[in-house]
C-alpha cells in the first residue's frame, strides 16, 4: 500500500472559482461526450472488454461485479485499479439525470482513466437474504464489505492489479460508500491508496440506515490515516468541507465544486477542465505512491 502518514493538520486544496458558474451550458448533458463507456457483456475478460463476473462462491445468485481490462493490458503486468460503487437505483430528475443503481452502468472509473492504463471494477451492494444486488442502499453492509475484499484480492491476484495502487470511487450512494463501506473495518481500510467520492459524503447528513450519523462517520474516518481524497459535488462542496474541518484521520483533501447542477457521474465523460484536474490529481497520487516504495 502507499505510505501516507497520519496528520493532525488538514491540507485543503481548492479547485474552481467561487461565485457564479461560468458562462456556457447550465445542464451538463448539453455538453458533448468524448468518451463512451463500453457496455457490460457476458464472457471471459480480455483487453478492452468489460465483462460481468461472478465470484466462485456466488453461483446461483443474481449478483455480479463488472471487470474492465484496459486495451494495453497484458498478462504479467501490474496496473492501478479503480474500484467503483454505483448510486441508488430508480433515480431521475428534470435535468435528465438518471441512475439505475447497477454496477453495469457506472461511469466514473472509465472517465477518470480514459479507459487506458488502469483496471476498473464496479462492485455490487450485497443483499444476502435475497441473494442479489441491492439497487438502493447497502443490502447488508458487512456482506458488501466482504464481497469487496474478496473481489479486490481476486483482481490483484488474477489480473495484475497493483495492491499498492487501488483507488476507491463512487457516485451518490457510492460516494458515501467510499467511507461507509471502504472504511468499515481495519482490514478493508488498508486496501486503498486514495478516495474519489463524487456527490455526497459519509456523515454530512443523516440517512435512513444505521450509523449514518456524523459521530459514527467520524469513527470510520479514524481509519483514513491521512490518505488523499478528491471530493467533488455539483455546485458546492461547502457542507463536506465543514464536516471534514476537524475530522480525525483527515489529511490532504482536494475539493472540486462542479459548475453544473446535475446529480450525475457523467461529467467525467466530458472534455472539461474539471476532469483534467481530477486526472492530474490522480497522476500525482500514483506518482507519489510509486516513489514511496
Amino acid at each position: 500500500m502507499g505510505k501516507f502518514a497520519p496528520g493532525a493538520i488538514v491540507a485543503v486544496v481548492w479547485l474552481g472559482v467561487a461565485g457564479a458558474p461560468p458562462a456556457g451550458p447550465k445542464n451538463l448533458h448539453d455538453l458533448p461526450s468524448d468518451l463512451t463507456v463500453p457496455g457490460a457483456v457476458d464472457g471471459e475478460p480480455a483487453p478492452g472488454k468489460r465483462v460481468r463476473q461472478i465470484n466462485p462462491d456466488r453461483d446461483g445468485w443474481d449478483l455480479h461485479h463488472v471487470l474492465y481490462l484496459p486495451p494495453d493490458w497484458k498478462p504479467g503486468g501490474k496496473y492501478p485499479v479503480i474500484v467503483e460503487y454505483p448510486g441508488n437505483g430508480g433515480y431521475k430528475n428534470a435535468l435528465g439525470d438518471r441512475c439505475t443503481g447497477r454496477p453495469d452502468d457506472c461511469n466514473l472509473g472509465y472517465g477518470i482513466s480514459g479507459g487506458k492504463g488502469m483496471i476498473w471494477v464496479c462492485l455490487p451492494f450485497v443483499d444476502p437474504a435475497a441473494r442479489k444486488h441491492a439497487l438502493t442502499w447497502w443490502g447488508d453492509a458487512d456482506a458488501t464489505a466482504a464481497y469487496c475484499k474478496q473481489t479486490v484480492a481476486r483482481v490483484c491476484k488474477e489480473y495484475g492489479g497493483d495492491p499498492g495502487a487501488v483507488i476507491l470511487t463512487g457516485f451518490s450512494r457510492g460516494a458515501i460508500a467510499c467511507n461507509y463501506i471502504g472504511l468499515r473495518d481495519d482490514e478493508i481500510a488498508k486496501f486503498w491508496l486514495a478516495f474519489i467520492p463524487h456527490s455526497h459524503y459519509d456523515g454530512v447528513r443523516k440517512w435512513p440506515y444505521p450509523d449514518s450519523d456524523a459521530a459514527s462517520a467520524r469513527d470510520r474516518l479514524k481509519r483514513l490515516k491521512g490518505r488523499p481524497q478528491f471530493v467533488s459535488h455539483e455546485q458546492s462542496v461547502e457542507e463536506t468541507r465543514t464536516f471534514l474541518k476537524d475530522a480525525p484521520g483527515t489529511g490532504a483533501v482536494t475539493f472540486l465544486p462542479l459548475p453544473y447542477p446535475n446529480h450525475s457521474d457523467a461529467w467525467v465523460l466530458k472534455d472539461i477542465s474539471e476532469r483534467k484536474q481530477l486526472r492530474d490529481w490522480l497522476a500525482g497520487v500514483l506518482r507519489k505512491a510509486g516513489e514511496g516504495r
